[in-house]
């Protein structure tokens, strides 16, 4: 069957298995004039458009300003520059190939050389503006949690021990029959060591115990917590989801990826409570979650490469994060909230850690989203 007009059909032994398909960096390859020979898995993922679609459009229409991406491929495959660096918006193209608006938060940063040494073809890579800042983000999330593990075990200990012996003696007074205030202070302070050891015993739940690994189905999990959160609050909190329904289970320990997402959803559902909404559930301006899942390709997590991670996103409508706690967001006891601990945000990093996977945070006036990445082995 002969190749359609206007369309390039490159011999199948150059990409057949290309190892291009196992890199992070999104590669594109065109011929002198502009036309897409290859795209990677990268690219199709970061298009939402599958390779068949994507070879014999123009790359030019991936971006929304066509113009100086073709001068650059004009002037390398004319052998004026050897390689061009350029920034552009990348576009959303339709699946006719057709360029359309800007995308949100999808600046992206592009390089044009040769492929080949007549310039008959170029590559082309890319790279989304704020990888490298994100690269950056989850060392240094890596490095707080483990500083914050070492740091919750030494105050455990320093705390631990001398609250076991007030609280002793206050009982002791307690059984010497000692009545009126005296009786109601030594309750007060057997309260108050409870509530300092369950504070304590909280901070160290990510570090005791071990996973006990199984198949989680992660819309299961989503589901049930939609539940949970819709009864705690009555209705008053819109739920919605946007699930891609194929993708696989993965093997975790359900009960702390339930933990993860309840605490995600319960901390979106507070940061709406304590806004001034004017809309009723389900209207425009009403107070807002959206649940929603979706599967990346060629990820980078600590450092390490994975070729499949599942994300979780749970998006909201409220205020936002505070600017100047969004860098400290999952440290211990820091919270904007009145009356929090400031401890759930931080299990929930510790248990995506423990499944290899990170939280991470992005937040302005009316559009908070932390994102789940969970990869697959």
């Amino acid at each position: 069957m002969s190749a359609r007009p206007g369309r390039a059909s490159p011999p199948r032994a150059l990409w057949a298995d290309s190892l291009f398909d196992h890199l992070t960096t999104r590669v594109a390859v065109c011929d002198a004039q502009g036309l897409c020979l290859y795209v990677n898995a990268a690219i199709e993922d970061a298009l939402n458009l599958a390779r068949r679609r994507l070879v014999g459009s123009r790359v030019s229409t991936w971006v929304v300003d066509p113009a100086p991406l073709q001068d650059a491929v004009r002037r390398v495959a004319a052998q004026e520059a050897l390689r061009l660096r350029l920034d552009a918006d990348l576009a959303r193209v339709s699946s006719a190939g057709e360029p359309g608006s800007a995308a949100p938060e999808r600046a992206v940063h592009l390089i044009v050389s040769r492929f080949d040494a007549d310039g008959s073809r170029l590559l082309i890579e890319w790279q989304e503006t704020g990888v490298q800042a994100r690269h950056e983000r989850e060392a240094r999330l890596q490095v707080q949690a483990q500083a914050h593990k070492e740091l919750v075990r030494n105050l455990a200990h320093e705390i631990g021990n001398p609250l076991g012996g007030i609280r002793g003696a206050a009982q002791l007074l307690q059984m010497q029959g000692i009545a009126g205030e005296g009786l109601e202070a030594a309750q007060l302070i057997v309260h108050e060591a409870d509530r300092l050891q369950s504070l304590v015993d909280r901070l160290l739940a990510p570090h005791r115990g071990v996973l006990h690994i199984g198949d989680v189905n992660l819309h299961e999990v989503c589901e049930h917590v939609r539940r949970l959160v819709w009864a705690e609050y009555a209705g008053s909190v819109g739920i919605e989801r946007d699930y891609d329904t194929s993708l696989p289970e993965f093997r975790g320990d359900r009960e702390r990826i339930l933990q993860i997402v309840l605490n995600l959803v319960r901390n979106a559902a507070q940061a709406l409570q304590a806004h001034d909404f004017h809309g009723a559930p389900g209207t425009p301006g009403a107070p807002r979650i959206l649940l929603r899942t979706r599967a990346a390709r060629q990820v980078t997590i600590g450092g390490q490469r994975w070729r499949l991670a599942l994300v979780l996103q749970v998006e909201d409508n409220g205020p936002g994060v505070p600017e100047d706690m969004r860098e400290r967001i999952f440290d211990p006891l820091v919270t904007a909230r009145a009356g929090g601990t400031g401890l759930g945000l931080t299990l929930a990093q510790a248990f995506a850690q423990q499944h290899q996977g990170i939280i991470e945070c992005r937040s302005v006036p009316g559009r908070t989203v932390f994102e789940l990445l969970l990869p697959l082995p």
